[in-house]
C-alpha cells in the first residue's frame, strides 16, 4: 500500500453535467483530486470562520462595556493613547 493510499479516501460526489464538463475541460485528469481538495480545504476554513462568527454573535453587549459604547470609543482610544506616551 502506497503512502497516498494510506492518507487518502475515495468519495463519490455528484455534479451537474454542465459543471462536470467544464471541470473536465479546464482541469487535467491527473490534477483533479488535488484541485478539488484545495477548494474544499479553502471552503471548509471559510465555513469554520462563519460558524465561529455565528456562535459568538451577540456575545458583546454595550451594557457590559459602556466606555466603548457610541462616542465612548473615541474617548477610550484617546485615553489609551495618552497612557502609551
Amino acid at each position: 500500500m502506497s503512502v497516498k493510499e494510506k492518507t487518502s479516501e475515495k468519495i463519490t460526489i455528484s455534479l451537474s453535467k454542465e459543471l462536470a464538463q467544464q471541470f473536465k475541460s479546464l482541469v487535467p485528469s491527473r490534477q483533479r483530486s488535488a484541485f478539488i481538495a484545495k477548494l474544499l480545504e479553502e471552503q471548509l476554513a471559510l465555513q469554520q470562520q462563519v460558524n465561529a462568527l455565528n456562535e459568538s454573535a451577540g456575545i458583546w453587549q454595550d451594557k457590559n462595556h459602556p466606555e466603548l459604547a457610541a462616542d465612548g470609543v473615541d474617548t477610550w482610544l484617546k485615553n489609551q493613547r495618552k497612557k502609551w506616551e
